[in-house]
């Protein structure tokens, strides 16, 4: 028996949906990390009475909040006065809990990459280990039509040029000895299939997915609506665990008197068969735990004939069905990346190009899109944040 194969023992995986405050500043992610702090404290004493928790996952926004987005701040601006460094004094602090309780904690945040590129930052996942350190690094490929960050794919040459071309430069899977192969991606990336398949071909049996903000879909028959739905058919087709905490109540800049429930809660655990074995209705500081039997899913994808779907892909037909690009690579290798009314145009050039490949059909009367407002201007960014200094 050999290191690599050594039996995993059961633990129990815990995601914290906790408030978050819009931050003006970096010095404001401090008091997101003391909200996270107590949740942290309270979540692994209450859940690991039975089993030990080894894998503590923290939600989207759950350091930074969202201020870039809603109020549509400029890109490199924002790099510089708002988000992190990694590592830098906020991973210090999760290392911390990870030590104090010899667990793995995975955290999203919004955080420059200079080794990359200046001025520019990205929506990264990190995984901290038992010792602190910290042992894995993606960033997020795809985001939502709102979101300022940097993605590998609008940097794609440099991102080659550093990590090469291979599948694995984009979804890196995390092998540990404790609790197994981890994934890592982040809320837009889940609404494509590639990306979990991606990290499950690479061997990934455990996957982060933080967060969608679906609150209008989330009542109903269908609690969870299409993110659950989503996660669920991610882990049936793919054979993995998706761990997948929603963000809490948001305070959308450090200013606001009052969260917004942007997610409506319903963070969840899903097995490999795609069965849900946790879920937390509240978002409100809330926690999400369920049991992983990491050695259980290898049973599975070793024995199992039926339902084991990836054994039996047949890659040939598929290979030819990416030749056409659809959305621009290298966007933001040379110039800022651009807010919330260029990427409008970027996107509908994506959707002109579907319906000129054949892939979309034009619609007898196409209505008019909803024009998005500007934000503030440039040099308008500092009578923003003077608003929300405390």
């Amino acid at each position: 028996m050999t290191a690599a194969n050594r039996p995993i023992a059961p633990y129990m995986a815990v995601g914290l949906s906790t408030f978050v405050h819009g931050i003006g500043a970096r010095e404001h992610i401090a008091r997101n990390l003391d909200v996270i702090e107590e949740a942290f404290h309270a979540a692994v004493s209450i859940v690991g009475i039975n089993l030990p928790v080894k894998l503590v996952a923290l939600s989207e926004g759950a350091l930074t909040g969202f201020t870039d987005e809603v109020f549509d701040l400029p890109h490199a601006r924002s790099a510089r006065v708002l988000f992190i460094d990694i590592p830098g004094p906020e991973t210090e602090r999760l290392a911390a809990l990870a030590r104090m309780y010899r667990t793995y904690v995975v955290v999203q945040c919004k955080a420059r990459w200079p080794e990359v590129i200046e001025d520019r930052f990205f929506n990264v996942m990190i995984v901290i280990s038992p010792d602190g350190e910290i042992v894995h690094r993606a960033a997020k490929n795809h985001v939502w039509c709102r979101e300022h960050s940097c993605t590998p794919h609008d940097v794609y040459d440099r991102w080659v040029e550093l990590f090469g071309e291979g599948i694995d430069a984009f979804y890196p899977v995390l092998r540990t000895p404790d609790i197994g192969n981890i994934g890592t991606i982040c809320c837009s990336d889940g609404e494509y299939p590639e990306a979990v398949r991606a990290l499950a071909l690479g061997g990934a049996e455990v996957i982060y997915r933080p967060s969608e903000a679906v609150p209008m879909t989330a009542a109903g028959p269908d609690p969870g609506g299409t993110w659950l739905l989503q996660n669920r058919a991610h882990a049936h087709f793919n054979g993995v665990y998706m761990v997948c905490p929603n963000t809490g109540p948001v305070y959308s800049s450090p200013a606001a008197e009052h969260p917004v429930d942007i997610a409506g809660g319903n963070g969840h655990i899903v097995d490999y068969t795609g069965q849900v074995i946790g879920r937390a209705p509240s978002g409100a500081n809330a926690i999400v735990a369920a049991p992983v039997d990491v050695e259980a899913l290898r049973q599975f994808r070793a024995m199992n004939l039926n339902s084991n779907w990836m054994k039996d892909l047949r890659t040939e037909l598929f290979r030819g069905m990416y030749d056409r690009p659809i959305h621009p690579a290298n966007l933001w290798l040379d110039r800022e990346p651009g807010r919330h009314a260029e990427v409008d145009e970027i996107y509908r050039g994506n959707i002109a190009r579907l319906v000129e490949s054949g892939a979309y059909t034009e619609p007898a009367v196409r209505h008019p899109g909803a024009r998005h407002l500007p934000g503030p201007a440039d040099g308008d960014f500092d009578a923003v944040i003077a608003n929300w200094e405390e």
